[in-house]
């Protein structure tokens, strides 16, 4: 089944708001899944970690988690790469008490090195995360996200060659690509060529449990600038969708639309009723 999740706690949920709150809000408009937006730090409290769980596990909600925005795996400074991996542990562990399938990441800046050499650093200190995944997230995925500009790690080859090598597989933000080639990347054959890519990389199950990406986006030609409404953007959701549908795509498609559950629902709706 695919899930269309709203990206952080629904614009209509009551005061005082919080997730707990966010999913009841969700769950009333009929949305059955969520990212939690942990983008500026990751709260430590199991209590309330469990209490996300249970009230998401109740209402029957798909959580995914976005990670801090403040990582970058392939930093020259040993005291920033080691809060950057710290960070992304912190989401994992807690993702995997409040009953994610799946964390979002921004893994790396290319500080104007050789994609090679960024790809070696992403790797090592991705290897150093996942020593500990037995231990602190054996049921959450470590999804590295495709970005928007191509200073950042993270093309849609370099998000499948690094989830390959570590058993993981990618968020996959499809507005971001279309950014980052300054408005290509915008077409059914154009998708259907992306996804024959993750299916040839991943096999043919990984479509079954992809963790996505979408939203309308304004760019220039250096990259993304900012998310957009769908229907303000040149985003052609309609179409997207059908490929979606086509090719029995599964898993989660997060909507970081800035009209949150407005556009979500748009782009439910529409699904359903392909």
């Amino acid at each position: 089944m695919l899930h269309f999740a709203v990206a952080g706690v629904p614009h209509s949920t009551p005061a005082p708001g919080g997730t707990v709150e966010g999913l009841l809000r969700a769950k009333k408009l009929k949305i059955n899944a969520m990212e939690i937006e942990w983008v500026q730090n990751v709260p430590k409290n199991p209590d309330r970690m469990a209490e996300i769980r249970e009230t998401a596990e109740e209402l029957g909600i798909t959580l995914t988690v976005h990670a801090p925005y403040f990582v970058n795996l392939n930093s020259p400074d040993s005291a920033k790469l080691a809060a950057s991996k710290r960070r992304i542990l912190d989401t994992l562990s807690m993702a995997e008490l409040c009953g994610a399938t799946s964390v979002c990441v921004h893994a790396a800046f290319n500080l104007g090195q050789e994609s090679n050499k960024v790809y070696d650093n992403v790797r090592h200190a991705t290897a150093d995360i996942m020593k500990h995944k037995s231990s602190l997230f054996p049921r959450v995925n470590l999804a590295y996200e495709t970005m928007g500009k191509q200073t950042q790690f993270g093309t849609l080859e370099e998000a499948l060659k690094i989830s390959k090598e570590f058993g993981n597989y990618p968020c996959v933000d499809f507005a971001h690509l279309h950014a980052r080639e300054n408005g290509a990347l915008n077409s059914a054959k154009e998708w259907e060529t992306m996804i024959d890519l993750y299916q040839k990389v991943l096999g043919k199950k990984a479509l079954k449990r992809m963790h996505i990406h979408y939203s309308g986006i304004e760019y220039s030609a250096k990259g993304e600038r900012k998310h957009l409404p769908l229907q303000k953007s040149d985003a052609k959701w309609q179409d997207f969708l059908k490929v979606l549908k086509k090719r029995k795509i599964e898993g989660v498609v997060v909507c970081e639309s800035p009209l949150l559950e407005k556009d979500t629902l748009l782009l439910q709706q529409y699904f359903q009723n392909l």
